[in-house]
């Protein structure tokens, strides 16, 4: 499927916190994402910010956004209408006109998949941004999306708070906070390559196949389990703090950890944040 500080980790300096920024890079793995279809736009020059720039469509959402509880409760392939601020927006892509969005309200959260908007709309989706969508529910290897929709801008703000969910890793509990910004407290970085390679501490892709620019793939364990955790470059790009800090990670090292619960066949947070465990 499928939106500062540099560590360094010399000797005993410690680590510093990072995040990305809220522009986006390149490339999708083939593991946890679907098919891109175009490439990022360019940056276009900057434009002002006004809640009357909306999709063509948008005059058609005149229901009420639903709560979170019945969007959650809703099955796939049933129209939902919901509400809630920017949290993060993937890169957008010039050819298809689209954009995915990490939605949330102050009871859950929603990516928003493909969202068509323009160029213009998409430099006004701003960090707590308030938008009303109205689409179709869906899922795809266990990520809950909503595709299909059109959107407004309406009045108000919303910025959450990244909730702490390590309690929950390796419990059933935890996927009722999909789409959330999350955060991981007290993660020790393990060994991302086979045996022949158990010094390294990341991936370009899942499978080691990429390269510079491609999302990278690290491992992390907490009470003896192993998690794998990623850097979505459509979402936080090379040339972000956070992805440049994930390169420099050492295996042993003990982080803290945030970004948003996407999901893939399991658990497979897109980190956006890292510093040294508190």
């Amino acid at each position: 499927m499928k939106k500062a500080i540099v560590i360094m980790l010399t000797g005993a300096m410690m680590l510093a916190a990072v995040a990305c920024g809220s522009s986006s890079s390149t490339s999708t793995p083939a593991a946890d994402t679907k098919t891109e279809e175009a490439a990022p736009a360019e940056e276009t020059e900057e434009v002002e910010s006004t809640v009357e720039e909306t999709t063509d469509d948008a005059a058609a959402i005149t229901e009420e956004p639903m709560a979170y509880a019945d969007y959650a409760a809703a099955a796939v392939d049933t129209e939902v209408v919901i509400q809630g601020g920017i949290q993060a927006k993937q890169a957008y892509y010039a050819e298809q006109g689209t954009a995915s969005i990490y939605l949330q309200d102050e009871n859950g959260a929603y990516f928003l998949y493909n969202l068509p908007c323009t160029e213009k709309e998409y430099e006004l989706m701003e960090t707590g941004k308030m938008i009303k969508v109205k689409g179709y529910k869906a899922e795809w290897s266990g990520e809950v999306e909503v595709v299909d929709a059109i959107w407004m801008f309406v009045d108000g703000e919303y910025v959450a708070e990244p909730e702490d969910v390590t309690a929950l890793l390796g419990t059933d509990d935890l996927i009722n906070k999909q789409n959330k910004k999350v955060s991981f407290k007290g993660m020790t970085v393990e060994a991302a390559g086979d045996g022949s390679a158990a010094d390294v501490a990341y991936l370009y892709g899942w499978d080691g196949s990429g390269s510079e620019g491609d999302d990278l793939y690290f491992n992390v364990s907490y009470n003896g389990q192993t998690y794998s955790f990623t850097v979505e470059s459509y979402l936080c790009g090379p040339d972000t703090d956070v992805y440049k800090a994930v390169k420099e990670l050492k295996v042993g090292d003990v982080i803290d950890l945030e970004g948003f619960l996407y999901w893939y066949e399991g658990p497979n947070p897109h980190i956006t944040a890292v510093s040294a465990a508190q």
